[in-house]
């Protein structure tokens, strides 16, 4: 199988190194020089520094030699430019091909789900997204961990299935996109509030109780969004919450923490090398909150930080105050 991977980001190139043991394997890289590292030298300094990827894996930073030589096309490319990446590609994708997004956000201004955006630009592609708990560097070290592909067609989800499979890791099959989707890209803006409680230093209570009640708020929304309650419980919801709040490796939670130390959000970004998707994500949700009558306090305060209203003691002063309804709900 040809497999072509656009973007050669952290998360990107892993699932291009995993891809590349089985089959005839394609990663486009925009950095300059950068598909050249990833070809001869078999490393990507810029995202993964310290491993090295398969002999077999090739790099390239031609779009259209990318897309064209595809039977399956699988999109690395944060929300923010997702778009524009599938408009330069739309003549040179091969008929029918699947199209796997990896990205877990959603489209600013419009509220579209990545696999919808898909629809959008590239119609007649069966598009489908890749999600779950999937840490990229545990996964290239080797580390057991288990992922979803969500699309609506199940002889695509079967084939996708068989294609991604690799290892230790463990691919299961969801038919809920919204679900799936949703999921992955809320849980990045619980995933800022958790890294402001260590941060803080407020204690493992405090976190546990607001990475608790933002499964609540994410499964809320993604509820009113047309998912299923029980996806979210499953591993593109809590599996992907609980790995995004709890680990160092995690974009979205380190800006919380250092937001947490009292930094300002331009300064913690301008040294990332990576996208923190919970960052723009955060607004699209409040937008979404308003739009459906959610109250989604968590959301919103956070919200709140990102924009400079208040700091991340006076959000948790906050958050301490907003009264206690039924645990049960509200889904």
């Amino acid at each position: 199988m040809r497999i072509s991977v656009l973007g050669a980001g952290s998360w990107g190139t892993t699932m291009a190194a995993l891809l590349s043991k089985r089959h005839d394997t394609l990663v486009w890289a925009r950095e300059p020089g950068l598909a050249e590292e990833i070809s001869d030298k078999h490393h990507n300094g810029l995202f993964l520094p310290g491993h090295t990827l398969p002999d077999t894996l090739r790099a390239t930073g031609d779009l259209v030699e990318a897309t064209e030589r595809a039977q399956v096309l699988v999109i690395g490319i944060p929300t923010h430019a997702f778009r524009a990446v599938l408009d330069g590609i739309r003549d040179h994708v091969p008929p029918w091909i699947p199209v796997v997004s990896l990205a877990k956000g959603l489209e600013q201004g419009s509220h579209l789900r990545m696999t919808q955006v898909v629809e959008q630009v590239l119609p007649g592609h069966p598009p489908a997204a890749l999600t779950g708990p999937n840490l990229a560097k545990e996964i290239l070290s080797g580390k057991a961990a288990a992922t979803v592909i969500a699309t609506e067609n199940a002889t695509v989800a079967k084939t996708l299935q068989e294609i991604l499979q690799r290892g230790l890791l463990r691919v299961y099959t969801n038919g809920d996109v919204a679900g799936c989707e949703l999921g992955g890209a809320l849980k990045n803006v619980i995933a800022i509030a958790a890294g402001m409680a260590e941060g803080l230093a407020v204690g493992d209570n405090t976190r546990a109780a607001v990475i608790t009640r933002g499964l609540a708020e994410l499964t809320q929304l993604g509820v009113a969004m047309g998912g299923r309650a029980a996806t979210f419980a499953g591993l593109t919801g809590l599996g992907d919450l609980m790995a995004t709040c709890l680990s160092q490796q995690s974009r979205n939670r380190h800006v919380g923490e250092e937001l947490g130390k009292g930094r300002a959000l331009p300064d913690i970004l301008d040294e990332m090398v990576m996208v923190a998707e919970g960052v723009r994500t955060t607004q699209v949700a409040v937008e979404l909150g308003d739009r459906l009558g959610l109250e989604l306090p968590i959301c919103r305060t956070i919200g709140r930080v990102l924009d400079g209203e208040m700091t991340a003691k006076e959000a948790y002063a906050g958050l301490r105050n907003i009264p206690a309804g039924e645990e049960a709900g509200p889904w």
